[in-house]
């Protein structure tokens, strides 16, 4: 391997929705006794997870494998309403880490759906959020992931409505907008894109980055969507090949001239430090950082009310040294973690 430089990518790897969820998964795995139980991956990156499960978190595909009245969080992608009731009806602690932005789509479903309109939704199929949005209003949502499959569903007898999968490629998801917009010119959109706003800083990113590589280096796991969208993107974007891999020890031992690197949203900054330091390129690095990113979501409101009961016992911070002069303290800030990073948390668990 001869790689004589490399460019990073900025914004990269954690989002809000994923470092509020690790987060809190990490309060969980501090505040109660194990085991703790998790429906689905918390986030899909297979480094994360095995993590977790390190710390004694069952990762677990059915409530119903969740012993009666054990604590459990439900995964940030988003839980179906039978899901999220079951959990709740087992007898114990429940906290939801769905991402607000997965939520926003949920509500907007529900609306259309009683408004009577359909649904064309834009998802994964199998994907985990796919299925819980759809399961907010299965009769009212037809599900497609290309043009073709827009072009062959059956003409609804009602208004119709578009709504996406927050992790889509912007490229896949505007070409079957615009099939939907000729096909339906009354289609109803939601004024602002349901794509997650780090989906497409991490793309805008790539872009920034791609047409001056030889190579793309995309880590993240295989099972998520964002990340692969980002090698789908490195490719549409110019980029002469494209690679995802879990770690470092992935990387092939044939790179070399000009190699560009961006981690998925799931991703943390560690395994992106791995893979600089496996390159080790000739002329360094270079980071290239194409829009500001500082979205901020709080903890889920189950576990803030959780931890002001218990903060007295457990401490003001825990996951971290004590705050600098004049910056806020107490239950509140320890609640909060705003300044704390997922990947300060998970170091501090040991």
């Amino acid at each position: 391997m001869r790689v004589e430089k490399v460019l990073l990518a900025s914004p990269r790897g954690f989002c809000a929705g994923v470092e509020m969820a690790i987060k809190a998964l990490a309060w969980m795995v501090r505040v109660f006794e194990p085991p703790v139980y998790c429906y689905h991956e918390i986030v899909h990156n297979q480094v994360v997870v095995d993590r977790f499960r390190q710390l004694g978190v069952v990762f677990v595909d059915d409530v119903s494998e969740v012993p009666p009245g054990r604590p459990l969080m439900l995964s940030a992608h988003g839980s179906a309403p039978d899901v999220v009731a079951a959990a709740r009806a087992n007898g114990g602690a429940v906290v939801d880490a769905v991402c607000p932005l997965v939520t926003k789509v949920h509500h907007e479903v529900k609306l259309r759906a009683s408004k009577g309109y359909s649904i064309v939704y834009v998802g994964h199929e199998g994907h985990e959020e796919a299925v819980g949005t759809i399961a907010v209003a299965p009769d009212a949502i037809h599900r497609v992931e290309s043009v073709a499959e827009l072009m062959a569903l059956p003409e609804p007898e009602g208004p119709v409505a578009f709504l996406a999968q927050t992790t889509l490629a912007i490229d896949e998801w505007r070409s079957i907008l615009g099939a939907a917009q000729a096909r339906w010119p009354d289609l109803w959109v939601p004024g602002r894109s349901d794509l997650c706003f780090a989906t497409t800083n991490r793309q805008a990113a790539l872009r920034a980055i791609a047409a001056r590589c030889d190579t793309m280096v995309v880590i993240g796991s295989a099972n998520s969507s964002n990340t692969l969208a980002l090698v789908r993107t490195a490719k549409s974007a110019g980029c002469p090949r494209a690679l995802r891999v879990n770690t470092a020890a992935e990387l092939p031992d044939d790179l070399s001239g000009v190699v560009g690197v961006i981690a998925g949203a799931s991703a943390p900054e560690s395994l992106v430090e791995e893979v600089l330091r496996r390159l080790a390129p000739i002329e360094g690095t270079e980071e290239v950082r194409a829009v500001p990113e500082d979205e901020y979501f709080p903890l889920p409101r189950e576990l803030r009310e959780v931890l002001r009961g218990v903060a007295a016992v457990i401490g003001a911070v825990a996951f971290a040294p004590p705050p600098p002069t004049g910056a806020p303290d107490g239950p509140e800030a320890s609640v909060d973690g705003r300044d704390l990073s997922a990947a300060q948390v998970l170091a501090a668990l040991g």
